[in-house]
């Protein structure tokens, strides 16, 4: 329980710390770290309107979408301290359970029988279709390094002592906040101020929702930042008793939401057709961390 409560206070200010970094590495003032929660509050109080072409699949798929993040939350672990959920095998709920989420938003996007909204639902599948792999490999190297296949246990047994345990948290994290910036559709991958049709994967596929459904979207969102800033929190928190752990885990989602908005503010959005080769890249650095356990284990010797 006290992670699913941790996940919900980070995603109170992670993607407000993101703009403001962005906005002081542009030379602007920007808006109030808590701004994005505020939009989200006053779409809350606001109703939806739907377009007579949609079905109730448009209508049910925000709060599916929701509740999918939801109930991801709660099989993530706070270091030794279990979530609400916590079975072998947790992490492959965890990625279809999210997946189930991102389907219904997918098919609403169809259900509004626009092209431009097909076309961006079509990019965004395929980019999951990618990342999911690496995701994989990455929890499966460290199941086989614990032997363990639940989120608590694995992490809670993961130890960093040796340089080749060090590179491994160093590419683990980095794969962690690459697929976090692929599943939250954010550079370099998408770029969410984008209003062209043309060019836009996540944005295009919300231009029909609106009032309490886009609030549950965005919001949702948010969500999803602080639950992967969550699970790279996890790999440093091994088995610290809970005064340590929450210091830690909040200290991380700030340093996550500030190196996100970095990399933002500094890098170019690839072109379209260089996004499939680059989310298929993550799947070798996922490759090196297995190889790695192999040798920390002395498989090669």
């Amino acid at each position: 329980m006290i992670s699913f409560i941790l996940i919900v206070l980070a995603s109170t200010f992670f993607t407000g710390i993101i703009i403001r970094m962005k906005s002081i590495t542009s030379g602007r003032k920007g808006p109030g770290i808590f701004q994005p929660v505020k939009d989200v509050i006053r779409l809350f109080k606001k109703g939806s309107v739907y377009s007579e072409t949609t079905s109730f699949i448009f209508q049910a798929a925000p709060s599916i979408y929701f509740a999918s993040v939801l109930m991801a939350m709660m099989v993530i672990p706070l270091g030794r301290y279990s979530g609400i959920i916590s079975f072998e095998g947790d992490f492959v709920f965890f990625a279809y359970i999210l997946g189930i989420g991102k389907f219904f938003n997918i098919i609403s996007a169809l259900d509004t029988g626009s092209s431009f909204e097909g076309m961006g639902a079509s990019r965004e599948a395929l980019y999951s279709m990618f990342a999911e792999p690496s995701f994989f490999i990455l929890m499966g190297s460290f199941a086989l390094l614990t032997g363990h296949t639940s989120f608590q246990q694995i992490f809670a047994s993961l130890h960093f002592g040796s340089y080749i345990s060090y590179i491994l948290g160093v590419l683990a994290t980095f794969v962690l906040v690459m697929i976090t910036m692929i599943e939250n559709s954010r550079m370099p991958i998408d770029d969410p101020k984008t209003h062209l049709e043309l060019t836009m994967v996540h944005e295009v596929m919300i231009l029909d929702n609106s009032g309490f459904d886009l609030g549950m979207i965005l919001y949702a969102t948010n969500l999803k930042f602080a639950l992967y800033g969550a699970l790279i929190a996890n790999l440093f928190m091994g088995s610290f008793p809970l005064y340590l752990t929450i210091p830690i885990f909040f200290g991380i989602q700030i340093l996550f939401a500030l190196a996100v908005g970095i990399l933002e503010s500094f890098t170019a959005r690839f072109r379209m057709n260089h996004n499939a080769q680059y989310i298929l890249a993550l799947s070798s650095v996922s490759l090196l961390i297995f190889l790695g356990v192999l040798l920390v284990l002395g498989q090669f010797s």
